[in-house]
């Protein structure tokens, strides 16, 4: 059985961070940093990692709230509190946690061709930034947003970082319910184009831009296995998510 744990390490800015591991039974294949969601590390980010290592990637979430409100993983019904401490967050502060998780990757002899960041909501747009500024093998965002006008003051609208990729992008959005406006999705895409890396935007049609699983529902299935998803929609996704992280982390 896949090993899940939390550990906090510290930080140069003398903070702590904690960081949730979870690590493959046998060979590690790659490995890849998980950018939680707006409401933090919670029991869906929790499985996606957990699923991720099954897979055969070492998976890394780190806690982002962790500088402001680190109990802000258990108050996923506390709307204001999410509002708080997503406008805390900035690019520095998101690079330098991602930072510290690639470098667990890197004790474990994880090369930056085999590592991968993978986002989710708040998490996509931070994964985006930070595949503009470091060197990665693959980058997968669900639902970024912040494409025009950013989502904090600390962060950058994505289109003007977009052109800067480092490595191939997967863009997943929902047509319906996704709060990303569709022109944004096309401004974005045409973006990325400029940095000459592989792009790919998927919209699924008629379908809400958290496909993957209810984030609030009391028990969370595994959302990369196919057995617990019955819609085509999400064992396409499912599919797309570890076909491009196999193509690209090598």
């Amino acid at each position: 059985m896949t090993g899940t744990h939390t550990e906090t390490i510290p930080l140069v800015d003398e903070t702590q961070l904690r960081v949730t591991i979870a690590e493959p039974d046998g060979a590690v294949r790659g490995g890849v940093v998980v950018l939680h969601e707006s409401r933090g590390i919670t029991s869906r980010t929790q499985a996606i990692v957990a699923a991720l290592a099954g897979e055969g990637w070492l998976a890394v979430a780190p806690h982002l709230y962790h500088r402001d409100d680190p109990g802000i993983d258990e108050q996923t019904g506390d709307e204001e509190a999410v509002d708080r401490a997503v406008a805390k967050i900035s690019g520095e502060s998101v690079l330098a946690d991602s930072d510290a998780a690639f470098g667990i990757l890197a004790e474990r002899g994880i090369g930056s061709d085999r590592m991968g960041v993978v986002g989710f909501d708040l998490g996509a747009t931070a994964a985006l930034v930070v595949a503009a500024q470091r060197s990665l093998g693959a980058v997968v965002t669900v639902s970024a947003a912040g494409v025009s006008t950013s989502l904090s003051t600390g962060l950058p609208a994505l289109v003007d970082v977009v052109g800067e990729l480092t490595c191939p992008w997967l863009g997943l959005y929902g047509e319906r319910g996704d709060p990303v406006d569709p022109a944004d999705v096309d401004r974005l895409r045409e973006a990325a184009h400029a940095s000459g890396r592989v792009v790919d935007v998927v919209v699924y049609p008629s379908r809400e831009h958290r496909f993957d699983a209810d984030e609030r529902a009391a028990e969370q299935p595994d959302p990369l296995d196919e057995g617990n998803s019955e819609e085509a929609t999400k064992m396409e996704a499912r599919s797309r998510v570890l076909n491009w992280l196999d193509t690209h982390l090598r």
